[in-house]
């Protein structure tokens, strides 16, 4: 980026500079990495309380179909994912993966069938390539429409329910995954019981001439605060275009109907590799490390089976301080034989071949309302 002048601004951005985030480029928008609070507290404040976040620098895609029949629309999405969409039921929304043809991960994505359309929600970063592959695989089927005039927060923590209850008493009856459309301080809004902090929360489009205003109101309360990316970010799902959904560990998101012997098995890129592997395994698979100590394990660092790093068996591709559990946290790619938790590892850090354990995942239990 040569400059400020050229990054996007996302409907919250007056917003964001007022309460004293400090602002940065990414994705090519100028969003707040921390607050005045700072990434630690953030971050233990959104495990404690409820933490607002714009990520209105994601893509929201309304799919309708040409037909006017919303099942036309779940088949085409089908050829784009490993998901069952057809099944997804009215009101409800599911995580789901663009792959390539190689059997690799494009973007994780969630979708919602909203009744008579679909609504998906991109990655910030891949959401223009999104949107044009979307157009030229099912565009002589599906309307597709990228919306830029709506923002999108995130409300996330074991009191979100509780402070946006306050708007709209209806939100207690939402389960994890649900989606519904309701009206917040006068703003016609779209609700899911969803999130990427692992805590309980919702994600809420809203029409970007009110996003403020309902977000002022959100923030009116006590138990918020506004949280920056880096708190979001403290640890990310490592996926890539060369990483399959079943290396990812992400098997769980590809439903029976989809998968060798399903009504509806195969028919996405990648196909071949990705239902292979669902039966065979694969050569490799991600990993959580917890290792000795407080010094963080960052990526780029090899894994190893000993401690003079002979036998390399892996690589880190994100670590730094884990808040919650108060110490370091990484993730990686390891072989088959390296992946049972409590399987102990060394890894390379600054010539030397530190202690890391293979634990499950996630490091910090989920607590979505089932």
């Amino acid at each position: 980026m040569g400059g400020s002048s050229e990054l996007k601004k996302t409907p919250l951005h007056a917003l964001n500079v007022s309460l004293g985030g400090r602002m940065v480029p990414f994705a090519g928008y100028d969003m707040p990495v921390q607050y005045p609070a700072g990434v630690m507290k953030e971050h233990l404040h959104t495990r404690a309380a409820a933490g607002l976040f714009d990520v209105s620098h994601m893509g929201q895609v309304t799919v309708r179909a040409r037909s006017g029949d919303n099942t036309d629309a779940a088949r085409a999405l089908e050829t784009l994912v490993p998901v069952d969409i057809v099944g997804l039921a009215e009101g409800r929304q599911r995580y789901a993966l663009f792959t390539n043809d190689e059997g690799g991960i494009r973007d994780d994505l969630m979708i919602a069938n909203r009744g008579d359309h679909f609504y998906v929600v991109v990655n910030a970063a891949c959401k223009d390539a999104d949107f044009a592959y979307m157009q030229e695989k099912i565009g002589d089927i599906c309307e597709l429409t990228l919306h830029d005039d709506r923002a999108l927060v995130a409300l996330q923590g074991p009191h979100a329910e509780a402070v946006l209850a306050e708007l709209w008493g209806d939100v207690s009856a939402m389960r994890f995954m649900d989606v519904r459309a309701c009206d917040l301080h006068d703003a016609h809004c779209i609700v899911s019981r969803s999130g990427y902090t692992g805590e309980d929360g919702f994600e809420i489009s809203i029409p970007a001439d009110l996003a403020e205003t309902v977000c002022r109101r959100l923030l009116d309360h006590p138990d918020v605060l506004p949280i920056g990316l880096g708190a979001r970010d403290s640890l990310r799902l490592d996926i890539d275009t060369v990483t399959t959904p079943v290396e990812a560990g992400l098997e769980w998101a590809i439903q029976k109907v989809r998968r060798t012997g399903g009504e509806r098995a195969g028919g996405f890129p990648g196909a071949g590799v990705i239902l292979d592997q669902l039966e065979n395994g694969a050569a490799r698979r991600r990993v959580g490390l917890r290792a000795e100590g407080r010094a963080p394990v960052r990526a780029g660092a090899v894994l190893a089976t000993d401690p003079e790093g002979q036998d390399i068996v892996g690589t880190v591709t994100s670590g730094g301080f884990g808040p919650t559990i108060d110490g370091p946290v990484a993730m990686g790619y390891v072989a088959g034989k390296a992946t049972a938790p409590g399987t102990h590892l060394y890894a390379g850090v600054r010539g030397k071949f530190l202690p890391v354990t293979v634990v499950a995942m996630p490091f910090v239990k989920n607590t979505f309302k089932r």
